[in-house]
């Protein structure tokens, strides 16, 4: 809802400060008092690109400000800013109580002819303005900012006139498992080639691994003996030359230190002082003996062997070989096995999934063509009802020649805008046939008179007509669809007096559900407002200036009986005025 509109230096305005209310707002005054001004100002504020000479002379440049209340369930702003403003949504997240959000739009153009738009103060594009445009206001009379000519808005609003929002949920939801499978279907199409291969690659590393049998250990293991079979005949002999001197030889180290530690074993319980020597000896003796062990044990079991020196450098040699391969060690070795063995497991998962997902999908798919199939019946059923209605609001706006249908027909492919163009043609062509609320494209029809061809309502002619068939259609639908506010322009051109009040109580009972403004120039309608503000012209010192006043209480009876012929000096009128305002009470 629209709660406060400012202008400044646009055209005559100086400035003007507008407050609006929920109901029927109507805005009134004198032919060529700048009640235009009003309207484009919305334009402009809404996205349209502005007009030349739109800066009044001798400003900088023209602001306009509209504050608009919205719902907080209000889905299609909410989409807005998740694709424009995304810190939008995380301002209103930190009050989620709230039950309305507030929306700043500030459109300024200077003198230059250079425009600024911002959302709650954040700079955003015209043509991010413009989008949002519809999804807070609708300007009937001229043929931009119309959310109802948007073929996918007339789709939610016969589903909304007719309650489908069970049918519609349950059609989304089979939309949603089936787009799940073919997206996982997609996906495994478009890897498939890759995941071969590299199935093919992971097979072969593994066999690799399988066959060499690394062992984490086993470098650590091989090594040490490697070195010792590589010196064995050195060893084996030099060993031999050692145990001669130290055990096996004439004079040999270990019969010469057993001699000495006998010796001084016989003198040690006689002469303290050899004390220590004999016990220092002795145990010298006895390291020496086992070293003389250690090292003849060794020398047995030493064997010279070329065969078995030449496996371990194989096997060393493989083992670098892979970790090189690898760029790992043994350890990694191992590890990289085992990942090998999860990774194919997981491919061969893959390709067995992808081979059976083409059953999966047709299941989803049939459900999802039934559920789509269900919601193209109700709407078939829905349309002679919402015609029948249509026309009934038609000819009590005076327009019983005018001729409103429905068009059902199938989604065409330009509207698929979520096709992958690397799926199969199957594929590709039902992501087109199967949108976000059916299989369905929704066209609503008008013919203005009789004999005209029935056209697409953005095909249709602006003027008051216009808006007098858009107020029935809104008026019939008016509870299908989000609250937004909706400006009349040119509704009571070639309304007369006994019309008159009929429009207006159309106007008033749309204004139940929507924010409802009505440029008019018709007492009758002006009678039915909550809200009524005045435009008039004045010049002041020498230029022209176009002022805006609320109005209520005399000041508006004295307005309506001067609408009604002149005639706001006149008892007689001024009482037709208080007649035609208590009608609306």
């Amino acid at each position: 809802m629209l709660v406060e509109l400012e202008i400044s230096d646009l055209a005559l305005i100086e400035r003007a400060e507008l407050s609006f209310g929920p109901g029927l707002n109507v805005i009134t005054g004198e032919t060529g008092a700048g009640k235009s001004l009003l309207v484009g100002a919305l334009e402009l504020l809404l996205g349209e690109k502005p007009k030349t000479a739109i800066v009044r002379s001798g400003a900088a440049r023209a602001t306009v400000e509209g504050r608009f209340r919205v719902s907080a369930g209000a889905t299609s702003v909410q989409r807005w800013a998740r694709k424009h403003a995304p810190e939008l949504l995380e301002d209103w997240d930190g009050d989620p109580k709230a039950p309305e959000r507030e929306l700043a739009l500030v459109r300024t153009v200077s003198a230059d002819g250079r425009t600024r738009a911002y959302v709650n103060a954040r700079p955003v594009t015209r043509e991010a303005l413009a989008e949002l445009a519809p999804r807070l206001f609708e300007i009937h009379g001229q043929n931009d900012h119309q959310r109802l000519h948007d073929p996918s808005e007339q789709l939610r609003l016969l589903d909304g006139f007719g309650k489908l929002d069970a049918q519609v949920a349950q059609y989304k939801a089979a939309r949603e498992a089936w787009s799940k499978l073919v997206d996982e279907a997609l996906r495994l199409e478009r890897e498939a080639s890759e995941r071969r291969d590299r199935l093919d690659l992971a097979r072969f590393q593994w066999q690799e691994l399988v066959a060499a049998n690394p062992e984490a250990e086993e470098r650590a293991r091989l090594e040490p003996e490697r070195e010792l079979l590589r010196h064995a005949a050195g060893m084996k002999q030099g060993l031999g030359e050692l145990l001669e001197g130290l055990a096996d030889g004439d004079g040999a180290a270990l019969d010469r230190v057993r001699h000495a530690s006998r010796f001084l074993d016989a003198w040690r319980t006689r002469v303290a002082a050899l004390e220590g020597a004999a016990t220092d000896l002795e145990a010298a003796y006895a390291h020496l003996d086992l070293a003389v062990r250690s090292l003849r044990s060794l020398g047995d079991a030493l064997e010279v062997d070329p065969r078995r020196l030449e496996e371990i450098e194989e096997r060393l040699a493989e083992l670098e070989r892979l970790e090189r391969k690898y760029r790992t060690d043994a350890v990694g070795l191992v590890e990289r096995r085992a990942e090998l063995a999860a990774e194919i497991a997981r491919l061969e998962r893959d390709e067995q999934h992808s081979q059976g997902l083409g059953e999966d999908i047709a299941k989803a798919r049939a459900t999802l063509l039934a559920r789509a199939s269900d919601l193209r019946r109700a709407r078939k059923a829905l349309r002679e009802k919402l015609v029948k209605a249509v026309h009934k609001a038609l000819k009590e706006l005076g327009l019983a020649n005018a001729a409103f249908d429905v068009r059902i027909g199938q989604r065409s492919d330009d509207e698929g805008g979520g096709g992958d163009p690397s799926a199969r043609p199957e594929i590709e062509a039902d992501l087109q046939r199967f949108g976000e609320r059916g299989m369905d494209r929704i066209e609503f029809l008008l013919a203005a008179n009789p004999g005209e061809s029935m056209n697409r309502l953005r095909e249709v002619a602006s003027g008051g007509e216009t808006a007098r068939l858009m107020l029935a259609l809104r008026g019939v639908l008016a509870e299908a669809g989000e609250r937004r506010s909706l400006l009349f322009d040119e509704i009571d051109s070639g309304v007369g007096g006994r019309l008159g009040p009929t429009v207006g109580a159309h106007l008033r009972k749309l204004g139940e559900h929507h924010q409802v403004l009505c440029v008019t120039h018709l007492p009758a309608i002006a009678a039915m407002a909550s809200v009524h503000q005045r435009v008039e012209k004045k010049i002041e010192a020498g230029r022209t200036r176009t002022r805006v006043e609320a109005l209520d209480g005399e000041r508006r009876v004295r307005e309506i009986a001067d609408m009604i012929a002149g005639g706001k000096d006149q008892e007689t009128a001024r009482a037709e005025a208080r007649r035609l305002m208590e009608l609306s009470t």
